[in-house]
């Protein structure tokens, strides 16, 4: 499922790098979604992004954590907790798309200018999902400094709120945070006793 969502995403990415047209059709506008109920964009916004680097490294992100998730949902399914492991991850990346866009459809819904593209609020799930499975499992912080994934996920969101509140970039950095909580807390849709795992886990 991972590897198919990459190639998707990055045809889709590569196509619309060179189709100024299609790019504004399917990057994601509150103002559009809100006012003129293009409800498309909050999904659509996901296979497109803004250069090479930016595809490459949310790719490389998504294929890394994409398959240790797969891993993880394939042994609930073992021990009786998932019936459908795929359709469970599938609605994992999706519902991360929209939910991770919500935050930023309403503070940016009567402005006409803002545009956000890119996987990353789901990327973001996808990362936050592995870690709470196994936290103290090794994240490159900064893609140099391994540390404990529980640590990376709580400097990450401290980071991603602390940029937004800033707003001196491009990135949706609340994309990223909300993102980041609904794949920590995914888990515990499928069944609230998992957090006893990343209890146990933590403190093995």
């Amino acid at each position: 499922m991972t590897i198919a969502i990459v190639i998707i995403t990055s045809i889709i990415s590569i196509i619309a790098f060179n189709n100024p047209d299609l790019f504004a059709r399917l990057q994601f506008n509150p103002y559009q979604v809100y006012h003129r109920k293009e409800f498309y964009r909050l999904f659509t916004h996901a296979f497109l992004h803004a250069d090479w680097i930016h595809l490459i490294v949310n790719m490389l992100v998504l294929f890394s954590f994409g398959m240790a998730v797969e891993g993880y949902f394939d042994q609930l399914a073992a021990g009786g907790y998932l019936a459908h492991p795929k359709l469970s991850y599938l609605i994992l990346y999706v519902s991360s798309v929209i939910i991770s866009s919500l935050v930023t459809l309403f503070k940016h819904k009567d402005n006409a200018w803002y545009n956000s593209v890119g996987a990353s609020g789901a990327v973001s799930a996808v990362l936050f999902t592995s870690i709470f499975f196994a936290p103290m499992h090794k994240v490159l912080f900064y893609a140099i400094l391994p540390i404990p994934g529980i640590i990376f996920g709580v400097l990450y969101l401290i980071y991603s709120q602390y940029m937004s509140r800033r707003n001196r970039d491009n990135i949706n950095h609340d994309a990223h945070f909300v993102g980041a909580v609904f794949g920590f807390i995914y888990p515990l849709f499928i069944d609230p006793s998992l957090f006893s795992w990343f209890i146990s886990q933590v403190f093995h």
